[in-house]
């Protein structure tokens, strides 16, 4: 029934759309923050080998990354922040939500250590009180709000809540029968909860806090929902999706999303709170199951992501509002468990390399980590010799690259080892198909670099 109620929500007849309005905008109380709408990142830590904290914030730097959330308050990071112009959301882990929601005392003594210590030496801009605990910890649930309510009177107590906002990170699907938008509801059996969350961020100015994944949708929905629009991608007027209850035409998924969020909230009777998407993103590699994670996709949800937010074009239901973003994930999380998927989520490696390059040029100055910048295909380090000399073999015969200069005698045939074959065969490659993300790839033996690996008289192809 749902698929094809989103069936009839991309084939509405729109003869009918010249006869009525066509755009909708119910009236958020709120005004757009004067400031620039930002992309942010999230960083996990099941990362092998992660960055030092001073590390990981030259990183951040270097990248031009301003909006970082953790999903703790690791001590370290905040202190690394000091000073930098960072922004940061810091997180209550969902296992201490129990002692913070039962004790004022033990709420205060968290913003304390956490929030407190490094404000405002260290930009903290909201804390994060659990995450997903609506959907995934039900035990916590009767304690998500009192923790909430404690942490935003120690802050107050403190002088910090006008500075720093509390809210909840919640999963999509807390909205029920998202599509079309105007049709949304929340789950009814959380309604209790999510009105008491609304009317606290309505009183406290701050945002719904909402995880969104057109990935998910897309997986969940194949044959209905189009890969194109998960994407971003242009559409012509006939593939963009037709709200049939309001006429608003959505060119994308994730728009989709969260007017259907702003939907149930004026359900809800809440029309001044303002949706911030936690979490979106694209994983880059996947198990047999999961044969859209690709490098390609990934690159192109991002990229596109990153440009609709910089085009401040909001939504079709509130374009005057748009949602800033952070992007899952930073690092892939390679310690992460099945299914593979979980552990690709990245923009780039733990070592700091670029597992593809954003396509980014022309939105500002986020994230140096673009095709702008000359980019070569390297092997990656660590990869077993057999894998690599498979990876070689392909790439000097049915992959067509020009290994001339690999030859015995030739300029780039020392060092003699295969590692350095392959690179050299993979950086062929990846140049004669025009430097695409999905070309340096070679069963995971290869990875995108910005440093040239040219030495002495061996120049590589993308020189």
């Amino acid at each position: 029934m749902e698929n094809l109620k989103f069936a009839f929500f991309f084939t509405l007849v729109w003869l009918i759309i010249s006869l009525l309005p066509t755009s909708l905008s119910i009236g958020i109380k709120v005004q757009q923050d004067k400031d620039e709408p930002y992309v942010g990142v999230n960083i996990g830590t099941d990362v092998s080998n992660l960055l030092s904290p001073a590390d990981l914030i030259a990183f951040l730097q270097l990248q031009k990354i301003t909006h970082v959330r953790l999903y703790d308050a690791d001590a370290g990071i905040l202190k690394a922040l000091a000073k930098t112009k960072i922004r940061v959301i810091v997180s209550v882990p969902n296992n201490q939500l129990l002692a913070i929601g039962s004790s004022n005392v033990t709420a205060a003594t968290w913003i304390g250590r956490n929030v407190a210590a490094y404000y405002p030496e260290t930009l903290i801009t909201a804390v994060a009180v659990g995450d997903e605990v609506l959907t995934t910890v039900p035990s916590s649930v009767p304690m998500l709000m009192p923790a909430i309510e404690s942490l935003y009177s120690a802050l107050v107590a403190a002088n910090l809540h006008n500075q720093i906002k509390i809210s909840t990170p919640n999963a999509a699907s807390i909205v029920l029968d998202p599509f079309p938008p105007s049709q949304a509801f929340f789950n009814q059996s959380l309604s209790s909860v999510i009105s008491q969350l609304l009317q606290f961020c309505s009183r406290t100015q701050s945002p719904l806090m909402m995880n969104l994944y057109p990935y998910y949708v897309f997986m969940e929905n194949k044959g209905v929902v189009p890969l194109d629009n998960s994407l971003f991608k242009p559409l012509t007027p006939s593939k963009e999706m037709v709200d049939p209850n309001t006429l608003l035409h959505y060119t994308n998924v994730l728009d989709a999303m969260i007017d259907s969020v702003y939907f149930s909230m004026k359900n809800l009777n809440v029309t001044d709170v303002v949706v911030l998407v936690t979490e979106t993103g694209w994983p880059s590699k996947g198990d047999s199951k999961e044969p859209y994670a690709t490098i390609d996709n990934a690159d192109t949800y991002n990229s596109n992501l990153i440009k609709h937010i910089f085009d401040r074009s909001g939504t079709p239901l509130h374009p005057e509002i748009t949602s800033n973003v952070y992007i899952y994930e930073l690092f892939n999380e390679d310690l992460r468990s099945s299914p593979v998927s979980e552990a690709n989520w990245g923009l780039f490696y733990g070592n700091s390399t670029a597992v593809y390059l954003l396509h980014v040029s022309g939105s500002g100055t986020f994230l140096a980590n673009d095709t702008t910048n000359q980019t070569y295909c390297i092997a990656m380090d660590g990869i077993d010799t057999k894998t690599l000399q498979a990876a070689l073999d392909w790439a000097c015969g049915p992959g067509r690259a020009n290994c001339s200069e690999i030859q015995p005698g030739e300029s780039c045939y020392q060092p003699n080892n295969v590692k350095n074959h392959a690179s050299y065969a993979f950086d062929s490659y990846y140049q004669k198909e025009g430097n695409s993300p999905g070309s340096c790839d070679f069963k995971g033996a290869a990875m995108i670099t910005t440093t040239d690996p040219s030495h002495g008289g061996c120049v590589f192809p993308g020189r």
